[in-house]
């Protein structure tokens, strides 16, 4: 067994898991936990009048979905995704709020994107970075099709700062780099991308922080342990009993409201120049 981040193959999964990622997507675009996180940054963007605006690894189209319905939002949006079905599960959600006549979706490889030179005013990659074969490439690939003066936003976790606690600790130490390992393929990316940006043109103007934590009670970590723990086991990066004993210490947590997890956040507000 290898270790393969899910969302890195998202256009190879089956159906079954295929369809456990598109309802983690969309639970998590509900929860006010990352809500207010996507809300945060969205409210400094200057969305120029009838200009466009690109999501990529859109996913179900959750974030843009949101994006559309603010008051300060105006203009076109594109959102892009390798996977075939979460593009179609997009379409789906956006024609049952009736946003559809504002998005438009497609399939397309973010190493590779299929826009001219300068199209965009404004892109963001919302937790996407961290998943892609080549961070360094994507990065290019945005600053090319961003207009001078246009904004860039890349928002992430830092997820070697993911943490569940639990009465064993060293279970649960093993366990947080085993979630941070086969969920995303650069865990590290929000540290290592400061130092990408300047040679392709990009210049960070303003960095928001933010540590993601529920005590006692939970639903977004919850959402995460579930969705993403069997993951552990087929990477084999931990045996299914293992994996098993520590999703019954936090279930046993969530009873005694003694539940705890954390994560640190980063949105990086940057311009091409």
């Amino acid at each position: 067994m290898s270790v393969r981040d899910p969302h890195r193959f998202s256009h190879e999964l089956d159906d079954a898991t295929t369809e456990r990622l598109i309802n983690r997507l969309e639970s998590r675009a509900n929860d006010v936990v990352f809500t207010r996180l996507f809300d945060q940054y969205a409210n400094q963007i200057d969305f120029p009048e009838s200009g466009r605006t690109l999501e990529i690894g859109c996913g179900t189209g959750a974030m843009i979905r949101s994006l559309v319905r603010k008051n300060n939002f105006s203009g076109e949006v594109v959102g892009v995704d390798q996977s075939a079905a979460f593009i179609e599960a997009a379409k789906g959600f956006a024609a049952e709020e009736g946003a559809d006549e504002y998005i438009e979706f497609q399939v397309c490889d973010v190493h590779e994107l299929d826009f001219e030179d300068d199209s965009f005013d404004v892109a963001i990659a919302h937790t996407l970075i961290s998943h892609v074969t080549d961070p360094e490439l994507v990065v290019k690939e945005l600053a090319r099709v961003l207009r001078k003066e246009g904004t860039l936003v890349i928002f992430d976790g830092d997820y070697a700062s993911l943490t569940y606690a639990l009465p064993d600790h060293e279970l649960g130490r093993r366990m947080d780099h085993a979630l941070a390992t086969a969920s995303f393929n650069n865990p590290l990316i929000m540290r290592d991308l400061i130092r990408m940006l300047p040679g392709v043109g990009l210049q960070v103007t303003n960095t928001l922080a933010d540590v993601v934590s529920e005590v006692g009670s939970c639903s977004y970590f919850r959402s995460f342990a579930e969705t993403y723990a069997p993951f552990v086991v087929s990477a084999g990066l931990m045996s299914e009993q293992e994996v098993e004993g520590w999703f019954s210490m936090l279930e046993q947590s969530i009873k005694d409201n003694t539940f705890f997890a954390s994560c640190n956040y980063y949105t990086y507000i940057i311009k091409s120049t």
